[in-house]
């Protein structure tokens, strides 16, 4: 699909549109917005069921699915299957009626992703080259990069719907503020992005992104109450309690790599010391290593004629994944830490599963054994007992889904 437009009927969007509307037409499309939703969360619908739900007769709801389908947001999905009588018909979304963008801001990459009306990822354009610095300079590279991913997508700017965008730090998802990036003026930086994309922009913290997209994996979708932490060179979290991702009084939750645990004399990025992110993080990864070597350990990460201090997290994963035995160590070392604070978690919110994603979660069981073994010895047996501890199913793949859904359920919800 690279560099092609793809061919599709008219669509009329109007009933996501926010201009105030009153009598007959707002009680219509509020109806209309219902039969979405309900066909988004329950799946293909009948008539009758959506009568039912809806609490409106057959006729007027027959009239209400006729508009969707001339709208091009609904299409007769067939006949559900009968043991007798007259099969009913299914209706269910139009795919290609629109579209929600997802970008999935990185420290040295973004990933993008295009998202249809029924949630399928129909393009990604993965690690491509950035850096994240709050400086105005990589902010306009960013919106540089947000237009170049535009014009070659496969489908329409006007039929996108909402982009969502995930940076890391204090991200206020309902004003959209970002307090630890780009904060140069007073404007929303949702609202700085949208005048210059010309789509309707929604900012959300990437842990908690990543959490979302990760529940959104059929797997998940059984357990509702989920931790997801999210190791990169920082250290978030994405909270989901009963399903929903939780936020805290002013949107600021999620801030686990903060915790105190430690006595050190290591200064975070947040100014303090002690942090959890201080020991077990991939900037405390690479801090560990460049130690090391200084004391004379080797390491396949540490290339011939490289310099210790162009050393990336990545090398370090790379070469654990080759079994390189320092790179190994260290991200057990990470691991054992790391279990500390989750023990912390698991004894507070008795949650149903932990998941570790991030870059750090590519070293799988390297990292993911001495944290379980920390998190039992630290944790209260019996409630840790019914957690389960995993790696992220779908890795790099989270953060953009959870971006685009992001926009998605922000516009249809």
């Amino acid at each position: 699909m690279h560099g092609k437009r793809m061919k599709r009927k008219k669509t009329n969007l109007e009933i996501f549109n926010d201009e105030a509307v009153s009598g007959v037409v707002f009680k219509n499309r509020s109806l209309k917005k219902f039969i979405i939703r309900h066909i988004n969360q329950s799946g293909n619908s009948t008539i009758t069921d959506l009568s039912k739900d809806l609490g409106t007769s057959v006729p007027k709801t027959t009239s209400l699915i006729n508009e969707l389908i001339q709208d091009g947001l609904i299409q007769d999905e067939g006949k559900l299957d009968s043991t007798g009588g007259r099969r009913a018909s299914m209706f269910g979304l139009v795919p290609d009626a629109c579209y929600f963008l997802g970008v999935d801001v990185k420290k040295f990459h973004i990933n993008f992703g295009l998202m249809d009306f029924t949630k399928k990822m129909i393009y990604q354009k993965e690690k491509v080259p950035f850096r994240l610095e709050n400086t105005p300079e990589s902010l306009e590279n960013l919106i540089k990069l947000i237009k170049a991913f535009l014009g070659e997508g496969p489908s329409s700017k006007a039929q996108i719907l909402g982009l969502g965008i995930n940076l890391t730090g204090r991200i206020n998802h309902k004003t959209g503020h970002s307090f630890s990036f780009f904060h140069f003026k007073e404007e929303p930086l949702a609202e700085i992005i949208q005048n210059e994309i010309g789509i309707p922009t929604f900012l959300e913290n990437d842990s908690r992104a990543m959490a979302y997209g990760e529940f959104q994996s059929n797997e998940l979708r059984k357990e509702n109450n989920i931790l997801f932490i999210n190791m990169d060179y920082g250290m978030g979290m994405g909270i989901l309690l009963d399903g929903k991702v939780y936020y805290g009084k002013s949107g600021f939750s999620g801030e686990f790599g903060h915790i105190p645990l430690f006595e050190n004399e290591v200064i975070c990025h947040c100014g303090k010391k002690g942090c959890l992110e201080t020991e077990a993080s991939g900037h405390a990864l690479v801090r560990k290593f460049k130690e090391q070597i200084k004391k004379g350990f080797t390491s396949i990460a540490l290339k011939k004629n490289m310099s210790i201090d162009d050393i990336t997290m990545n090398d370090i994963i790379n070469a654990a994944l080759n079994e390189d035995q320092l790179s190994i160590e260290l991200i057990s070392e990470i691991g054992e830490k790391l279990g500390k604070g989750l023990a912390v978690l698991v004894n507070i919110f008795n949650p149903e599963m932990l998941i570790l994603g991030g870059a750090l979660s590519e070293t799988g069981d390297y990292i993911r054994l001495p944290a379980r073994s920390t998190l039992n010895k630290l944790s209260l047996s019996l409630v840790n007992n019914d957690t389960k501890l995993k790696i992220s199913q779908l890795g790099e793949k989270a953060g953009v889904i959870g971006a685009c859904l992001t926009a998605r359920d922000t516009i249809i919800f």
